[in-house]
């Protein structure tokens, strides 16, 4: 991919209101500093774990990053991997999750997880933990003219 074009064009379609079994699936886990939930650090966090991932030779080319956003002032961020990573925070997420896939600017959030937890309802189950799927990056959400963030309720 060109330095224009760093995330891959998401295809909604395997996600979009679908059941995910996921059983030890691995990442690296760390932290993200935010102010009312608008992340200040991001970059920075992803670029020392990329670096560790590549180094490691632990990707896993599926562009899986997840985002708990469990604070105004934070966010644990899980980047998807093939195998352990020295010197980095590991975690497994194991669970079955119902996914629906969002299309607009972030502003909307509070909507889509509104629509999220209606999907969830809708299905007879209770949402244990969120996690956000953001796709791409502002930059290539732009170039695409698309910007898809997949929620994940964890039921």
């Amino acid at each position: 991919m060109s330095n224009e074009q760093c995330c891959p064009r998401f295809d909604p379609e395997p996600w979009d209101e679908k059941e995910i079994l996921w059983q030890d699936r691995l990442f690296v886990k760390d932290r993200v500093t935010s102010f009312l939930h608008i992340p200040l650090n991001f970059g920075a966090v992803m670029k020392r774990n990329m670096s560790r991932i590549e180094a490691a030779g632990a990707a896993t080319g599926s562009n899986v990053i997840l985002s708990d956003e469990n604070s105004l002032w934070g966010a644990d961020v899980y980047i998807e991997v093939a195998k352990d990573v020295p010197g980095a925070n590991m975690a497994s997420i194991s669970g079955t999750f119902l996914c629906k896939v969002f299309e607009g600017p972030y502003h909307d959030t509070p909507k889509w997880i509104t629509g999220m937890k209606d999907f969830v309802r809708s299905r007879d189950k209770e949402i244990r933990k969120l996690y956000m799927f953001y796709t791409t990056c502002p930059k290539c959400a732009k170039k695409y003219g698309r910007n898809y963030v997949a929620i994940l309720a964890q039921v």
